[in-house]
C-alpha cells in the first residue's frame, strides 16, 4: 500500500482513535525514521520505521493481536495430528491467520496470546529476554518455607536447573494450597515439573499473565482482540527486554555469535 496520514495509520493499527493518535503526535511521542513526527506527516507502512516513545510499532494493516483463555484438555496447536481438541474453534473464522505465542500444555488453562506479528512473538518468546509469565497453581499439601525457597533458588531437573522468579502462597483450603508462580522460561511443563520436584504435585494450573497482559475475566474458551494499550505495553516490554539482553551481551543481539 502507498503513503497515508500518520494518524490514520496509527488508528488503523489499533493505537486508539484518530483524535488520540493526533494527540500522541502533537506531544512529540511519535517518530518516523528517527525524526519527530508532526501533524500532517504521511507514512508508508511498508517502508518507514515508526516508533511511539522509542518503541517500534507495526503498521502492517493485516497484523492482529488476540488473547484467549485456553480450556483444559485442548492442545496449543491449530491442527492436531492425533485428533485431539485444538484451539481452532476458539478463534475468529475470518481474518488473517494468527499463531500462538508459545504453548500451554494440554491440561494447563489460561492466558494464551496469538498474533501474526512474528517479530513481537519472537521477542516475547526468546529466553534471554526474561519476559514474565505468571501462573496460579493448585498443589497437593501445605507448602513449607523450605519448599518455596527451593523453587526460588533452583532445582535440578532432567533438562537442567529450573527456578521461579518468585513464588508466594495465596491461600490454603482442604489440604491443598494455591500458589502464585512467576517464571521467565518456557520449557515443556516446567512449572509442573519444578513444583513436583520439591514435593508439591500440581492438581490445576492456570496462566494468568504474560508480561503486562492479564487473563482478566475471560471465561474458558473466550477470547478478544488486545486493546491498543495492551499492544503498546507488549511492544514496550519486548523492546525493553531486548535492550537489557543486548547490554548483558556487550551490545550483541541474542543468538549472535
Amino acid at each position: 500500500m502507498g503513503e497515508e496520514r500518520l494518524q490514520r495509520a496509527l488508528a488503523r493499527a489499533g493505537y486508539g482513535s484518530r483524535r488520540s493518535c493526533e494527540e500522541l503526535i502533537a506531544r512529540g511521542d511519535v517518530r518516523i525514521n528517527g525524526v519527530v513526527a508532526t501533524l500532517g506527516d504521511r507514512v508508508d507502512p511498508g517502508h518507514d520505521r515508526v516508533t511511539i516513545g522509542g518503541t517500534p510499532v507495526n503498521l502492517d494493516p493485516g497484523v492482529r493481536y488476540r488473547k484467549l483463555n485456553k480450556p483444559a484438555g485442548v492442545v496449543t496447536t491449530m491442527r492436531d495430528q492425533r485428533g485431539r481438541a485444538d484451539i481452532r474453534p476458539f478463534l475468529p473464522p475470518d481474518g488473517p491467520r494468527m499463531f500462538p505465542v508459545g504453548r500451554l500444555d494440554r491440561e494447563t488453562e489460561g492466558l494464551l496470546l496469538l498474533t501474526n506479528d512474528g517479530d513481537l512473538a519472537n521477542r516475547l518468546l526468546h529466553p534471554s529476554f526474561g519476559v514474565e509469565k505468571e501462573y496460579l497453581a493448585e498443589v497437593e499439601g501445605m507448602p513449607t518455607p523450605a519448599q518455596l525457597r527451593r523453587v526460588r533458588t533452583g532445582v535440578e531437573l532432567e533438562d537442567g536447573i529450573a527456578k521461579a522468579r518468585s513464588i508466594r502462597l495465596v491461600e490454603t483450603r482442604g489440604g491443598r494450597a494455591h500458589l502464585a508462580v512467576v517464571m521467565t522460561e518456557g520449557r515443556n511443563r516446567v512449572v509442573r515439573r519444578l513444583l513436583a520436584a520439591v514435593g508439591l504435585p500440581v492438581r490445576r494450573l492456570v496462566r494468568v499473565r504474560v508480561g503486562s497482559v492479564r487473563l482478566g475475566r475471560l471465561k474458558p474458551g473466550e477470547g478478544r482482540e488486545l486493546t491498543p494499550a495492551e499492544v503498546l505495553d507488549l511492544q514496550r516490554l519486548a523492546a525493553k527486554a531486548e535492550r537489557r539482553a543486548r547490554r548483558s551481551r556487550g551490545g550483541r543481539a541474542p543468538g549472535s555469535m
